[in-house]
């Protein structure tokens, strides 16, 4: 670029020099150039510039494309990189949100065993009243059974003392 630059000046120092060289008319600012001389040396200065301005041209649409490329691959990274923020937003919300969820299960199973755990407590426990009421009338049964036996004679849990009085049917013993 700078060659070209150089070309041009010099082609504008040689216009300059022509005009300045020439011959003055008398009694006037005029001078005489020859005609010729003159247009080669422009012609010269329009080929110089048209050159350069061709180059520059070229420059310029380099510059655009360059630009234009630039642009659209800046737009490319950008894509890219929201691309990116929307998954890595994505991947949080869905990490937060299965947190969430599993918070919820795991408190929704902890209260499901609660309240098996309860239901099942309760069962237990009318079971085995059930069962100490069935025992306890099986025990008033054998005591009357015993008394009727005994004679009238009472007895208390844990009292066998005539245990060994009672004599079985032939076909109870053994």
């Amino acid at each position: 670029m700078n060659a070209m630059r150089a070309d041009i000046d010099a082609r504008l120092h040689d216009l300059r020099a022509a005009v300045e060289e020439a011959r003055s008319v008398p009694m006037s600012a005029s001078v005489m150039i020859n005609r010729s001389e003159f247009l080669d040396l422009i012609e010269a200065l329009e080929a110089a510039l048209e050159q350069t301005l061709s180059q520059a041209s070229a420059v310029v649409g380099d510059r655009e494309a360059v630009v234009a490329e630039g642009m659209s691959h800046a737009e490319e990274i950008i894509r890219a990189a929201e691309m990116q923020r929307d998954s890595l937003v994505s991947q949080t919300d869905v990490y937060h949100l299965a947190e969430l969820r599993a918070a919820e299960i795991t408190e929704a199973a902890q209260n499901e065993a609660f309240e098996l755990q309860a239901e099942t407590d309760r069962y237990v426990e009318e079971k085995l009243a059930n069962f100490e009421l069935t025992l306890e009338r099986t025990l008033e049964l054998v005591r009357r059974g015993r008394a009727k036996l005994s004679g009238g004679h009472s007895h208390r849990l844990g009292d066998d003392s005539d245990v060994d009085s009672i004599v079985l049917p032939e076909h109870l013993e053994r």
